[in-house]
């Protein structure tokens, strides 16, 4: 008789200077429970969740780099005053027997500069949606203000207690955005072929190293493909990984793809939830989605591991450590990423709707999440990030 498999999962594994306890960590979910950008006990409570559940590591999204580069007016900008109140946070979780990450970005063309009331940045002068607006391109100067604000928000997390750090190099943020071919027109450093459209993100990189030190971990979120035509994908995001690889200043990549900008749903897949997004709104918000929503958020049938055929392209290629995301939401999704030379996995919506998962996999009660992948989660971002599943069910207040 043959033994039965015995899961990788549960094994404990490096990351840079950290050994998490298992091979799970939670994705960012932006929690939409930080009013004003302050740190407030509900955001708090849904990291201990999650890390009370079972999962390694537990990140935070979206802690902003400066004002200027946050989504909206209720996004943390990670200053000083806000690393002192993540400090509880951070506690809690630790106590909890996690780790904590910090993701830490400059949302660019993504922002909206109306809530903010504060200008953005782009790659080239362009409108963007987000913004209401026309976006100018950033000159020398400011990049160089971006990185050195890049560093500070770093050693901010470093005081607040965060094991790691995320560096958001994804989804049309700026990084991302000078990234790519259709963006970034520019025919500067910053710009012009492959090599100097990562050259921002490769400062920063070596910037939020450098800020970190040697006892936190640096990692990115990284976009495979942008998902739209004549983005960023695989002819060039293979050669800019093994960039930043070779630079030496990450400890691994997480790797994603598609644009807030664009075509959110690449990186989401499923029924688009069109009617509570406008119902979301404010009305003359929803009524540009009602026109407007079905182009704006194109619709992607899900499929379990969504990335993974991508992300394999990264494996062959690349020595670093590789986190899965996108779709996980059973075990053997997990054995298999960890079999095809994965180092972790990240899980988004099944911890949204099952923040004790990974505590359900290790003692065997099941091998497959409730999350049906309704999307439904989507809208939630606006008045507090949840399952509305789980909520039907009396699972959360």
């Amino acid at each position: 008789m043959s033994m039965p498999m015995v899961s990788k999962a549960f094994t404990p594994h490096p990351l840079g200077p950290l050994t998490l306890k298992n091979r799970f960590i939670k994705a960012a979910t932006f929690e939409g429970v930080m009013p004003r950008g302050q740190v407030s006990e509900k955001l708090i409570a849904f990291h201990a969740e999650v890390a009370r559940g079972g999962a390694a590591m537990t990140t935070v999204a979206y802690l902003a780099i400066s004002p200027g580069g946050r989504v909206h007016r209720d996004t943390i900008v990670l200053d000083a005053a806000r690393a002192a109140a993540l400090r509880t946070l951070t506690d809690i979780v630790h106590a909890e027997g996690a780790k904590v990450c910090a993701q830490i970005g400059h949302a660019g063309l993504v922002a909206n500069t109306l809530s903010n009331r504060q200008p953005t940045l782009a790659p080239s002068a362009r409108f963007s949606a987000p913004a209401m607006g026309w976006v100018g391109a950033a000159d020398a100067t400011q990049l160089a203000t971006v990185v050195d604000d890049f560093g500070t928000a770093a050693a901010h997390a470093v005081a607040a207690g965060f094991d790691a750090i995320e560096i958001h190099m994804g989804h049309g943020y700026l990084l991302s955005s000078f990234f790519s071919p259709n963006l970034n027109k520019r025919r500067d450093a910053f710009g012009g072929d492959v090599v100097r459209r990562a050259e921002l993100a490769r400062r920063v990189a070596e910037r939020v190293r450098r800020a970190a030190g040697d006892g936190v971990a640096v990692t990115a979120k990284f976009n495979m493909d942008d998902g739209v035509p004549g983005g960023f994908w695989l002819a060039d995001s293979l050669v800019t990984a093994k960039l930043l690889q070779d630079d030496g200043h990450l400890d691994a990549l997480q790797l994603t793809g598609g644009s807030s900008l664009s075509n959110p749903m690449y990186y989401f897949r499923g029924q688009v939830p069109m009617a509570e997004f406008i119902a979301s709104q404010p009305a003359p918000v929803g009524l540009g989605l009602r026109v407007m929503g079905r182009r704006l958020f194109r619709e992607y049938p899900f499929e379990e591991g969504f990335f993974v055929d991508t992300a394999r392209q990264f494996r062959d290629t690349l020595r670093m450590p590789l986190i899965l995301l996108g779709g996980v939401n059973r075990l053997t999704t997990v054995d298999t990423a960890l079999q095809d030379g994965f180092e972790f996995v990240a899980m988004a919506r099944a911890l949204l709707r099952e923040p004790d998962l990974i505590n359900r996999f290790e003692r065997g009660d099941r091998a497959t999440g409730l999350c049906v992948h309704c999307m439904k989660c989507m809208p939630t971002v606006y008045t507090g990030t949840r399952c509305v599943v789980r909520e039907a069910a009396g699972l959360r207040a």
